[in-house]
């Protein structure tokens, strides 16, 4: 209660809900669910049921594009509304991490480390190598891949014209627990190809360049999920991320000069270069994406700036003090 109560005092948009009672007094408090994959709705007499509770559904990860349009259609011809009187809106997952359990519906961490995934603590046990073994002989069997639980990424971006034609009205983009580039660089993309598709000017040429910046940020591998027929996932090939670009920290900005447009910061790890391409993040900054055009240390012009300096950059956009800066660079395979 106090969390939904916290929600709807902070303007909150929406609360994505499974559990029942959660669903109730979410309803209760005047705050709008959406409801959430692990309802796993399948089907139109899901949506029939949970229209009771909420105007928006994201339904099972399994479903492909045409059953999911299929859906849709039933939904307009039965006019099947939610709450607020209009029709229900069909969200789906578009990108981002996937669970190897049906819908997201795991209980491993929980299991193993009374870590809930259900509360945002999930300690991703299923992204380790693991071992076959029989256990009543002891015979281990050898597998390709030892990544057997832990399923690449989800991307839809080079056919998110397929899903918006489906009638999908929502989107929905995993990001828990991820870098604040992440999130820029994915919501941007995805912001950019819906409007690309509502203007006609959707391409390959751009969804070449979007598959390009969402591969720099974390992933573990990109597939399309089950949305155009596949039977069996994809899975991942190493641990963690296969980024095309990390970054390095650098230092914080210790002062910006607004009428200069200027920045100052001080080094404190790695150095930084003219033409090296940073980000500066902050908790009201946010995240700026930029190269670096010129470097100063005691107004002098200088070519890279070593720890211990301060620096000043030219830097367009506001920054406040204390934000991290960090460059980015291309990962080494």
């Amino acid at each position: 209660k106090s969390i939904v109560d916290a929600a709807k005092l902070n303007g909150v948009t929406a609360i994505i809900a499974s559990d029942m009672s959660v669903i109730t007094y979410a309803k209760q408090a005047g705050v709008e669910v959406h409801i959430s994959t692990q309802c796993n709705i399948t089907n139109i007499e899901a949506v029939k049921y949970f229209s009771q509770f909420a105007d928006v559904m994201v339904t099972a990860r399994e479903l492909t594009l045409k059953q999911v349009a299929e859906i849709v259609k039933i939904i307009k011809n039965k006019n099947i509304t939610g709450p607020s009187g209009k029709l229900v809106k069909i969200e789906i997952f578009v990108h981002g991490a996937l669970c190897m359990a049906v819908s997201g519906k795991c209980y491993l961490s929980l299991d193993n480390t009374n870590y809930s995934a259900n509360r945002g603590a999930c300690l991703q046990l299923c992204r380790r190598k693991y071992l076959v073994k029989d256990i009543e002989e002891g015979t281990e069997l050898e597998i390709d891949n030892a990544y057997i639980m832990s399923p690449k990424d989800l991307c839809t971006i080079e056919f998110l014209d397929k899903i918006i034609n489906a009638g999908v009205s929502v989107l929905k983009i995993e990001g828990r627990g991820r870098s604040p580039e992440y999130v820029k660089t994915v919501t941007r993309c995805y912001n950019e190809a819906a409007k690309a598709i509502s203007e006609g000017t959707y391409t390959k040429e751009k969804t070449d360049e979007w598959m390009k910046q969402l591969s720099s940020v974390y992933n573990r591998g990109f597939w399309e999920g089950y949305y155009l027929g596949k039977k069996i996932g994809e899975w991942t090939v190493k641990y963690g991320s296969r980024a095309t670009k990390t970054k390095l920290y650098v230092g914080k900005i210790s002062n910006y000069f607004s009428e200069l447009k200027v920045a100052e910061i001080k080094i404190e790890s790695h150095n930084l270069s003219v033409g090296e391409d940073i980000i500066i993040i902050g908790p009201t900054t946010g995240v700026i994406e930029m190269n670096v055009a010129e470097i100063r240390v005691a107004l002098a012009k200088t070519e890279t700036a070593s720890k211990g300096d301060d620096c000043s950059v030219p830097v367009i956009s506001l920054v406040r003090r204390n934000d991290k800066v960090y460059k980015l660079i291309e990962t080494e395979e």
